[in-house]
């Protein structure tokens, strides 16, 4: 009886450890990793990536690094990810949180129809509306925003416009593209 419970606990150990060292090498942040030296913190950035990514976190990125060397760190993006939900060419800034929207419904794992999707930055306001939580006065405000800012570089700018919280984000994440196919 012993000898199993030692067993069970030195492949425990091997088993953290083994895990531990690969996730240093895939580029997370770990409670070692972020007390590296002042250089590293001068010259690395995070970003935090959820969504459709193999690997949802922080990251650190060099200065000056795009959206795809971020998803790069998180070992690239699932087989789901909507490629016009997000410009991998964009330059991050430090703290950034970025969104990887599906290209199909998470939900209903039987689905084979993609989402409806609705550009952001060519969408007339009764396009707008079909959005989930983009009613008359928001579809309006985004319109306005998008004409006195330019084009959506990332689909966390909704977030900018007045009328436009966490919440109608949630609800209108999955169903937005920055670009048409």
């Amino acid at each position: 009886m012993y000898k199993i419970i030692i067993l069970i606990v030195v492949a425990t150990i091997i088993g953290l450890v083994a895990f531990a060292s690969i996730e240093q090498e895939m580029g997370t942040p770990s409670s070692e990793t972020s007390t590296s030296t002042k250089v590293d913190e001068e010259d690395n950035i995070t970003v935090t990536l959820t969504g459709e990514v193999t690997r949802p976190g922080t990251y650190y990125v060099p200065l000056n690094s795009t959206l795809g060397d971020a998803i790069d760190k998180a070992s690239g993006t699932t087989s789901n990810a909507d490629y016009l939900a997000f410009n991998t060419s964009f330059v991050v800034e430090s703290g950034m949180s970025f969104y990887i929207a599906p290209l199909y419904d998470n939900s209903n794992t039987c689905s084979v129809a993609p989402l409806n999707k609705v550009n952001i930055n060519t969408a007339d306001k009764a396009t707008l509306m079909n959005v989930p939580g983009f009613g008359d006065a928001v579809s309006s405000a985004l319109i306005t925003y998008r004409d006195s800012h330019g084009l959506f570089q990332r689909i966390e700018e909704i977030k900018d416009v007045p009328g436009i919280g966490e919440a109608t984000f949630s609800k209108a994440k999955n169903n937005i593209q920055l670009r048409s196919a």
